[in-house]
């Protein structure tokens, strides 16, 4: 067991030092406008994400179930999936690549605080079994990374069209990127209210009900009220730019309150996630 466990110890430091060089040429890439270091960087991001699923496969093995219960586990998994999500995504979308500068250190700093927390071996409580809890973390994993890249380009948006637009010329058109965290935003939307609706069905297979009305649960439903009230401002009353940023950094602050300050309120079904 010991053995194990330093192997995924070290399997996610291994990853940690390729996020971070893949930060440093990221970083380089985009201020210089080098796209031989933007590629390096990229490149490099891959092997880390590699080393990085690997030992989540491996601790999931060592655990007896999916990285969602430690606080390790949420934030490694976490930053697992937002940087599976991203290096596809600019593959198909290239002017992605300068959130790397934002992606890559969140992703090396979730992981290293993972790390400096302690990954802790806890049991599953008999509740939190089921496909659909599984479909339920997904969903929301999905939901997050698609958040952090639609607020990391509303920032972007709000530093282009700041006091001081050329000293951010790197970055694309204010215009792509108010487009890109649109788009984004509607993403991470659509993944929040289906991982609400998985983990309804796997509240009321597990507890027979659909909802309590605990602390996870109510800001859940307020920060999904706030994201569709962002984009039914967009959508119909043509909202765009600097307010339509300011409005998404909000629900992005409350999708953080969400997800990992509400576990701590109270004892619920919720009350091991995170803790």
């Amino acid at each position: 067991m010991n053995g194990q466990f330093a192997l995924v110890t070290g399997l996610h430091w291994g990853a940690v030092a390729c996020y971070v060089v893949a930060t440093l040429c990221a970083v380089t890439g985009v201020i210089f406008k080098s796209e031989k270091s933007e590629r390096y960087g990229l490149i490099i991001a891959i092997p880390g994400l590699l080393l990085h699923g690997i030992a989540l496969l491996i601790w999931w093995r060592i655990v007896g179930h999916g990285p969602y219960m430690d606080r390790f586990e949420v934030l490694s998994s976490n930053a697992w999936v937002m940087l599976a999500l991203f290096l596809p995504a600019i593959r198909f979308y290239p002017r992605l690549r300068s959130a790397a500068v934002v992606v890559f250190p969140a992703t090396f700093f979730l992981v290293a605080l993972g790390l400096f927390l302690r990954p802790e071996i806890k049991n599953l409580p008999a509740s939190y079994r089921g496909y659909w809890l599984i479909l339920h973390i997904v969903f929301y994993k999905i939901s997050f990374a698609a958040t952090l890249i639609a607020v990391t380009f509303s920032i972007f948006y709000l530093l282009a069209t700041g006091k001081s637009p050329r000293r951010l010329s790197f970055l694309p058109e204010p215009d792509v990127m108010d487009l890109y965290a649109y788009r984004f935003a509607s993403f991470g939307f659509i993944f929040w209210v289906i991982g609400m609706l998985a983990g309804s069905i796997w509240a009321y297979q597990s507890l027979n009900m659909f909802w309590s009305w605990e602390p996870v649960q109510i800001w859940s439903l307020v920060t999904w009220v706030l994201f569709g009230l962002y984009l039914h401002m967009r959508r119909f009353y043509g909202w765009a730019g600097r307010k339509a940023a300011w409005l998404y950094i909000l629900c992005f602050a409350l999708a953080v309150f969400s997800l990992f300050v509400t576990p701590f309120i109270n004892s619920s079904i919720h009350s091991e996630y995170f803790k």
